[in-house]
């Protein structure tokens, strides 16, 4: 669907910004880039383009760390035997690693438990607390989990638990009986951490202890690698602590001093000590730590992320890789059958898909497809135990999918989430009713006619300005997420000279484009978007919309330009 063009701001630029770029030294786009994205100052711009990790928050400006952080600190005085209890994603598995890598560099073994995605679903579960009792465990710590597990932690604490739980989730109006709760969400006043991921929790929980303990000969930065790996897989805001956190993670990931992490690159074709991006976290080592999860055994990806050596981790590695591959193989043909009926519900503006066969650990993604294809709100759902169905949505940026589901409580088992994304459960014989509400749902917000998505561009931006200068002083914007776009910018009239499909099943695109003023070359590519730019293109004065970046993927350097979307 073609998208609607919109100027990331329609504010004229101040002289005062090239003034700006001056003082930092970079070009005067990349101060219009930042400008229009709300940095006005010089001293933002300069924190935005170099953020050290002295600009961190204090940890205990976290809502809950502070107690958190004492209670787990005289818990491990007194010689209390410690669990973590972590989730199958990669925020949970990295948190739970950031835990017990940390600890056991200062001479303290813990337990861990990762929930079967499969047999025990998302959080904490009672039989779960009662195995670790029986294992002797005093002290109970979840991470990127426990918020909203009232019964499981009363039974924790009925069994003679010490409990202290940090997540990041919405806390729910009844908090938990556990002796500490750490969430930035419980405070909204706690603007500066409020988008922290689980495992940036975790960190800063870890940042608190060490100093509490007087643990301070164990280098926190080297848990860095993790924290990036695990906020950036969890899609949340990559501004203010979190871009701090990914910035300075994403060197740890480059040097690889992590076996686990090394090993990961290798079997993700990547060299040992490449650079890699957020995207390229995002869309290539992510997926194989998640795999593990949404397939059944998140524990592999743990072992892999904690082996003591490369030899040792490989095998974890290969194992993961072969697991993603398996993934990308039910998501395609779930995704099949998902866009078909997709398109038999043409008139609806909310979108409700069923098949009891499909796989619950990979619905999610495919409602992402699905709802950035069609641009609507879309549920996926799969047939679970004891004729419960089970589900996951996405939605767009015009609707809140979780107040949206709220309206629908009456007839859910349960379900959480945020604006864009959310799990639910029902019963077999509402699914018909959930179909119909949920699209009266959403027309009432949207209205009866589905909506055109939007791209924000930045500017135009002719060939003869991109060159490897501007595209390395692009670089320093990274890492690119959301609250952070990838600046997308306007091509000047271009005329089509390639246009080709190529990938496994010819779903991409690869294009050649010419200035057809100056006559510059460029090539690009087009994800996903083979059944739409074909190759009838070919000659064609067209202007695209793009995101130019160095492709480092051949071993030798090479502009091309990531085409966004296009008209004539």
């Amino acid at each position: 669907m073609p998208c609607r063009w919109i100027m990331r701001s329609d504010e004229d630029v101040p002289s005062s910004v090239a003034a700006f770029a001056d003082e930092l030294n970079v070009s005067s786009l990349i101060a219009e880039i930042l400008w229009s994205r709300g940095l006005q100052s010089r001293s933002d711009m300069d924190r935005f383009l170099s953020p050290m990790l002295r600009h961190l928050a204090d940890p205990v400006t976290i809502p809950g760390l502070e107690r958190a952080a004492d209670v787990l600190a005289e818990g491990l005085r007194q010689g209390r035997k410690l669990a973590v209890w972590g989730d199958y994603d990669v925020d949970g598995i990295t948190s739970t690693a950031v835990v017990k890598d940390f600890l056991r560099q200062c001479g303290v073994e813990a337990l861990h438990h990762l929930p079967n995605r499969l047999r025990e679903g998302y959080g904490m579960n009672v039989q779960g607390v009662e195995a670790l009792a029986e294992e002797g465990v005093e002290l109970l710590l979840t991470v990127d989990c426990g918020i909203s597990d009232l019964e499981p932690i009363a039974r924790a604490k009925e069994l003679g638990m010490t409990v202290v739980v940090t997540d990041h989730h919405l806390p729910p109006e009844t908090l938990p009986p556990a002796d500490a709760i750490c969430d930035p969400r419980l405070d909204e006043s706690c603007h500066e951490c409020a988008d922290l991921a689980g495992v940036g929790v975790a960190f800063m929980l870890v940042v608190r202890l060490r100093r509490l303990m007087g643990w301070e000969h164990v280098d926190v930065r080297d848990l860095l690698d993790l924290v990036a790996l695990g906020t950036i897989a969890d899609v949340v805001s990559l501004t203010g602590q979190n871009r701090i956190l990914v910035k300075n993670g994403l060197l740890k990931i480059k040097d690889a001093g992590r076996p686990g992490m090394a090993a990961l690159k290798l079997a993700s074709d990547y060299d040992q000590f490449a650079e890699l991006g957020a995207g390229q976290i995002g869309f290539n080592l992510a997926p194989r730590i998640n795999a593990a999860g949404r397939l059944g055994d998140p524990e592999k990806a743990l072992k892999l992320l904690l082996a003591g050596s490369v030899d040792e981790a490989m095998p974890y590695a290969q194992e993961l890789d072969m697991a993603n591959t398996e993934r990308r193989r039910q998501e395609a043909e779930i995704a099949e059958e998902a866009m078909h009926q997709a398109e038999l519900q043409a008139h609806r503006v909310g979108l409700v898909l069923y098949a009891e066969h499909w796989h619950p650990g990979i619905i999610g993604i495919v409602a992402s497809r699905v709802s950035e294809k069609f641009y609507k709100p879309t549920l996926i759902l799969c047939k679970g135990e004891d004729g419960v169905v089970k589900g996951s949505g996405r939605s767009i940026s015009e609707f809140h999918l979780h107040d949206g589901l709220k309206e629908l409580s009456d007839m859910l088992l349960g379900f959480g989430g945020h604006k864009q994304a959310a799990g639910l459960s029902l019963d077999a014989g509402n699914l018909d009713e959930l179909k119909r509400r949920f699209n009266e749902v959403v027309a009432a917000e949207l209205g009866d006619i589905p909506l055109r998505p939007s791209i924000k561009v930045d500017r135009v931006l002719p060939f003869r300005e991109i060159d490897y200068t501007l595209l390395r002083e692009l670089e320093l914007l990274q890492p690119f997420g959301l609250g952070n776009p990838e600046p997308v910018f306007i091509s000047p009239p271009v005329t089509v000279q390639e246009c080709s499909a190529f990938g496994r099943e010819r779903e991409h695109v690869k294009l050649t484009l010419a200035d057809a003023e100056t006559n510059a070359m460029l090539p690009g590519k087009a994800w996903r978007m083979a059944s739409e730019l074909t190759p009838d293109n070919k000659g064609r004065v067209m202007r695209f919309a793009f995101s130019p970046k160095i492709d480092r993927f051949s071993g030798v350097p090479r502009i091309e330009l990531r085409v966004r979307d296009w008209n004539e």
